[in-house]
């Protein structure tokens, strides 16, 4: 079923689920996948450098927090948009969703 969130209501219509986003919104995320990239890629050549353990777990730490704060955006980003038109249209699915979510989310 298609799913998709603009701000201004969720359509359901196909199995692929969407969120558009603004571009702004596109170029704060990318940039932050991007140094995510980065950090893991840095890890990799220090792996190949033969470089200490506790510095590579130091980096293997930073790159897990930035992926968590990547997680906290797209997951603000899902309850102020997503969540609350499927709410308001009298959705109440998405709560179990939700929870599902959040389940796998912190592990």
């Amino acid at each position: 079923m298609m799913q998709t969130c603009d701000g201004t209501g969720c359509s359901r219509s196909s199995p692929v689920r969407e969120k558009v986003r603004s571009a702004d919104e596109i170029r704060a995320i990318s940039n932050r996948v991007n140094r995510i990239e980065g950090q893991v890629r840095g890890i990799g050549n220090m792996i190949k450098e033969n470089r200490y353990c506790d510095d590579v777990l130091t980096q293997i730490a930073a790159a897990r927090e930035s992926l968590a704060g990547l997680g906290r955006i797209i997951l603000e980003q899902h309850l102020r948009t997503c969540v609350a038109e499927r709410l308001s249209e009298g959705d109440l699915s998405v709560v179990d969703e939700l929870v599902s979510t959040l389940e796998r989310y912190r592990g």
